[in-house]
């Protein structure tokens, strides 16, 4: 039955009504929505469907599992997502005449979370310290979701890893994390130049591959790699992050190709694994990603400079050069 149709001096859309709508467009599906929101899955459902009422209208179609806006749906979203900066931009301007403790969110993908975001955080602090941090371990696509619901205020994630179309942010360069082959600290490819001068059993633990899903084009480059530079490779394992491939490269299930900063703690190589170059053109562009509300309103840009700063000064552990059975193939994907 269709909906009947509300005159327009009874719509009142409140601002968390917004946000539930802009969560749910740019999240895809109720129950990830849910999540973004600290919501239940039925709580959420219910007072989606109280609203299309109120309403009058749908607003969104189910379509291959996904939640897609109606015509009437993206005219909301749209102007939702400008009540919401504006709202944000209120509250954190009445944050800074109000004075005390602030609490800035930021979430990232774990490797510059772990390694640079202390840093930059230390030393921020030492100029401001009224300003509390919530930080939060992420992948990129929920990285996303939670600036776009307002649950960070800084993200930090690879370019790569998200669609630019989706883009409402401002992207601030952060370093440029090399690929490097990771293999298991008895593994010492040092020198060596051709697999032959291996014993069996380090020559299965080489051609023992441990692959990262990347959902990218990028996956094929590094498959190319794998099938040109081990040819008689086989996947003995696959993950969904960097640092659990390490963690098994470490225990000595087999080797992988991994962005540099996933294998390090601090300023140092985590234990049980041995790092060495390989040449992939392409290395892992990070960057901060700032709504562009926040460029200029304190104290923001001053993190983001200190961020910056603490990447721009990193100084990389020492990852031994490419072995020459690697190294005479050329290999440049």
């Amino acid at each position: 039955m269709a909906m009947m149709r509300k005159a327009a001096g009874d719509l009142h859309l409140t601002l968390h009504q917004l946000r539930i709508l802009w969560a749910i467009a740019h999240a895809g599906t109720i129950s990830r929505a849910a999540r973004q929101l600290g919501l239940s899955q039925p709580s959420l459902s219910q007072q989606m469907a109280k609203l299309e009422a109120s309403i009058g209208h749908k607003v969104f179609e189910r379509r291959a599992g996904r939640m897609t806006p109606t015509e009437l749906g993206s005219f909301i979203v749209d102007r939702a997502e400008q009540v919401m900066r504006d709202v944000q931009e209120l509250e954190d301007g009445l944050s800074n005449f109000a004075g005390g403790t602030r609490t800035i969110g930021i979430a990232g993908i774990s490797s510059p979370v772990r390694v640079l975001l202390p840093q930059a955080l230390r030393r921020f602090h030492d100029s401001h310290p009224q300003v509390m941090f919530d930080v939060q371990e992420s992948s990129p696509g929920d990285v996303l979701a939670m600036l776009y619901a307002r649950r960070a205020n800084i993200g930090i994630v690879a370019a790569s890893s998200i669609p630019q179309a989706s883009m409402s942010f401002v992207q601030m360069p952060l370093l440029d994390d090399p690929y490097v082959l990771v293999v298991p600290e008895a593994l010492a490819l040092d020198g060596v130049t051709s697999e032959d001068e291996l014993d069996a059993a380090q020559r299965v633990i080489l051609n023992s591959v441990i692959r990262f899903i990347y959902g990218t084009q990028h996956q094929k480059r590094i498959e190319g790699w794998y099938d040109t530079a081990l040819a008689n490779h086989r996947v003995v394992a696959q993950c969904r992050s960097f640092e659990a491939a390490v963690a098994m490269v470490g225990a000595g299930v087999g080797v992988c190709l991994a962005p540099a900063l996933s294998c390090f703690a601090g300023d140092t190589v985590l234990g049980g694994i041995r790092l060495y170059e390989v040449t992939l053109d392409d290395p892992r562009p990070l960057v901060a990603l700032v709504p562009s509300q926040y460029r200029h309103l304190a104290p923001y840009p001053a993190l983001i400079d200190t961020l910056q700063e603490v990447a721009r000064v990193h100084v990389r552990p020492k990852v031994a050069p490419m072995p020459p059975f690697l190294a005479a193939w050329g290999f440049r994907h």
